[in-house]
């Protein structure tokens, strides 16, 4: 017995030396890289140009949003909106082409709202935007819009023929996230209730005129953290 104690001695020493012995360093998992967010294309209103959004554009940029990822669009504003949707749907592949990315975020600002749902509803755009911003656009018509007889304004007056197909059986179709946002205030969209889209986030701001949607930071963080 006391012979097997001693042959026993070495080989316990050996097993606890194993078990005392620093366990080999493990690689550490790479953490997760958060996805890059989408791409933003602005679109602008009638008689307007993409310059009107470098004070959005600028927030985002501060805000983290890679300044490439920022397309400030300029189209004709005067032509069919049919035309203009037309027009979006090859920049939009365009900036998904240059990007990579998979899908855009559209923020639009007054008649801007008309092309961009007519692109996402007829035009298969609603596959390629993830996020769609309306700020203070005549989805329903506006009456002011009889002021003017360019066939942009004609297809903005209430009950035309061009807003009729639109908002036919789904305001919102796809499954693009849609929001709007309105003013009590705003005196060139009238009546105030045709901005609201039936399965949109839809958001009463306080008292701005037309042209604030365009810097107002209130506005602009709800948007910031609506598209995401």
């Amino acid at each position: 017995m006391h012979a097997y104690l001693l042959r026993l001695v070495p080989a316990v020493a050996l097993a606890l030396a194993v078990c005392a012995a620093p366990a080999a360093a493990r690689p550490l998992a790479a953490p997760h890289a958060p996805a890059e967010p989408d791409p933003v294309v602005f679109v602008h209103g009638w008689n307007s140009d993409g310059s009107v959004w470098n004070t959005f554009a600028e927030r985002f940029r501060a805000d983290g949003r890679p300044a490439d990822h920022l397309y400030r669009w300029t189209y004709p504003t005067s032509q069919s909106n049919a035309t203009t949707a037309s027009q979006l749907a090859s920049a939009v592949d365009g900036v998904l082409a240059a990007t990579g990315a998979a899908k855009v975020d559209l923020v639009t600002h007054s008649m801007g709202a008309l092309p961009s749902r007519h692109y996402l509803k007829n035009l298969g755009g609603d596959a390629k935007v993830d996020a769609w911003v309306s700020l203070a656009g005549p989805n329903h018509g506006t009456d002011t819009a009889h002021l003017c007889g360019q066939v942009s304004c004609i297809e903005m007056r209430p009950g035309s023929a061009f807003l009729n197909a639109l908002n036919a059986v789904d305001e919102t179709p796809g499954s693009t996230r849609y929001a709007t946002w309105w003013s009590p205030c705003d005196l060139v969209i009238n009546p105030d209730r045709t901005v609201a889209l039936s399965g949109a986030v839809n958001t009463r701001t306080p008292c701005l005129l037309h042209s604030a949607f365009l810097t107002d930071a209130g506005v602009y963080a709800q948007v910031r953290d609506h598209i995401g």
